[in-house]
């Protein structure tokens, strides 16, 4: 079974940092927008640190010996470019030993209608995930095609012990399709789930395409 978090159910700070995103007013300021996501990033990345497991380690101060519970998970943190990129900073703000991998997924009508997505993977630079814990982070879950590529791309290296993706707003649909490329035990993270998508595949109400609000538009 796959869990799925949703903090717009939950009374946390995020869902302010959501409120200025979607803010069509609010988003005129690209650094400000990113700053955002960044935000959300660091704060998801602190629930979810809850989840991972700890030892106990010894730690000399200069007046006395301390026992602290720390993290022992191998971590990987899988970025989507290039809307993933704010967010993949907002999680090594807090793990910040984390190995990193980035992946080229997009999206490609394959319709006049712009009705029809495809998606295309072009680009990868990974460790191996082989029993690590990996983290994809993608700003945007629509469709879910591009996250599954990424998924299924990734674990071509060797299957991690725990999988997370991390989104800031997802649409029912695409969390559908993750959930089937992920194995059971897997959790989905969601700053918000919206209603759906429209006839072009975009989230809605959402708050617009994430990549062109944190860079600029795209040919």
């Amino acid at each position: 079974m796959v869990k799925v978090i949703n903090f717009t159910e939950q009374n946390t700070v995020i869902n302010q940092y959501m409120a200025l995103l979607r803010d069509k007013a609010y988003q005129r300021g690209r650094m400000v927008f990113r700053h955002n996501i960044e935000r959300i990033g660091t704060m998801m990345a602190y629930e979810l640190s809850k989840t991972l497991d700890y030892k106990v380690k010894t730690i000399n101060t200069p007046l006395a010996s301390i026992e602290v519970p720390v993290p022992i998970d191998n971590i990987v943190i899988a970025t989507v470019l290039r809307a993933g990129l704010p967010f993949h900073q907002g999680f090594l703000n807090v793990f910040d030993r984390a190995d990193c991998a980035f992946v080229s997924a997009y999206r490609m009508y394959t319709n006049r209608e712009h009705t029809e997505v495809g998606i295309h993977t072009e680009y990868m630079a990974t460790p191996s995930v082989k029993n690590k814990t990996l983290i994809i982070t993608d700003p945007m879950l629509a469709t879910g095609g591009s996250m599954a590529a990424a998924y299924e791309a990734l674990v071509k290296s060797g299957h991690p012990s725990a999988v997370h993706i991390c989104c800031v707003i997802a649409a029912p649909e695409g969390i559908e399709v993750v959930k089937e490329a992920l194995p059971d035990g897997s959790t989905i993270w969601c700053a918000a789930i919206d209603p759906g998508l429209n006839e072009h595949k975009y989230i809605v109400p959402g708050f617009g395409d994430c990549g062109d609000l944190c860079y600029g538009e795209k040919l």
